[in-house]
């Protein structure tokens, strides 16, 4: 067991040098980002269009977790980011934190698993959960039919919001007015990546992460950066001179955990775990404490569609 935990973690390294030889070719011509041309800010509601959000999930006492693929019994190893607050990140002390992982945690304690955390790349990831150098992936992932193909997903744990950051001047306001004047910043294989590229038609400066896109933008290397709100929010520093200047929020395509797509039986356990947290409240808690002046769409829940969540 520990030699294949090794390998995993040298297959993991190796993924995260790759991702980086391909960030730093930041202008390459050819379309990187992997995506189909998904408008990813289609919008949606659960009701009508949810297409994959399960009617109900497994009673927690029905899980059997020595029988859910873990790569070690008892633990499940995750893959994650270091660097995008207030989602996933490493905090001074070393700990992995954030809303996606301590909710992670909260729903791995449902299962009696523990959990350890791996930093890598985000354009690496989904292919090491498909690989199994990760039980699963916790990056704020959002579920597009594309990345499907690659790894099977959780029912969702939150909604998506895209952002524009920019200088406080900066002219264009919204994200759809864009254009190939400008030079637009994203992050390499994430869903704005293929929203800028696909939908908007612009050929984007593609980065490893998050703090190099945010860096960028701050040091007028790049004129704006297409980033996840959440992400963004963490990044943006009002002395900066940098500011938010649009958030649209989607729920096309819900945030979930990426698990390797033949795993079905650990897919169903964490979304057992996932409603066990909706139902006592500690995804309320974490909400709060994480995202204290967010509004949580109308139409949107985490979980199964027979999830409650408590009154706030």
């Amino acid at each position: 067991m520990t030699s294949r935990r090794l390998r995993g973690r040298t297959l993991a390294a190796v993924a995260a040098t790759l991702a980086l030889t391909l960030g730093a070719v930041a202008c390459s011509s050819d379309n990187s980002s992997g995506g189909t041309g998904e408008d990813a800010l289609a919008g949606s509601d659960q009701t009508s269009l949810d297409k994959y959000t399960t009617d109900d999930v497994t009673p927690l006492d029905q899980i059997d977790t020595s029988n859910i693929g873990l790569i070690e019994p008892g633990k499940l190893y995750v893959g994650t980011l270091s660097d995008a607050p207030p989602n996933i990140f490493i905090d001074p002390s070393g700990k992995f934190t954030g809303f996606d992982n301590e909710l992670l945690r909260a729903v791995a304690a449902k299962l009696n698993l523990t959990v350890e955390f791996s930093a890598t790349e985000f354009s690496s990831l989904l292919a090491a959960v498909n690989n199994k150098v990760y039980d699963a992936g916790s990056s704020s992932i959002s579920t597009t039919d594309a990345r499907r193909q690659t790894v099977g997903f959780t029912n969702g744990y939150d909604f998506g919001e895209m952002a524009l950051v920019a200088k406080n001047d900066y002219a264009i306001k919204t994200i759809a007015d864009l254009d190939t004047e400008q030079r637009i910043g994203v992050v390499q294989g994430t869903v704005q990546d293929d929203y800028v590229t696909n939908t908007l038609g612009i050929e984007p400066v593609r980065f490893p992460d998050y703090n190099t896109a945010y860096a960028n933008v701050k040091s007028g290397q790049i004129d704006a950066w297409v980033a996840p709100s959440q992400q963004a929010s963490g990044q943006v520093k009002a002395e900066d001179g940098v500011a938010i200047l649009e958030k649209t929020i989607n729920t096309t395509n819900f945030t979930a955990y990426a698990v390797n797509k033949d795993n079905q039986p650990l897919i169903d356990a964490l979304n057992s775990g996932l409603d066990a947290v909706v139902a006592d409240g500690t995804w309320n808690t974490l909400e709060n404490e994480w995202y204290p002046e967010r509004q949580v769409p109308a139409d949107w829940k985490p979980g199964s569609k027979a999830s409650v969540l408590p009154a706030s």
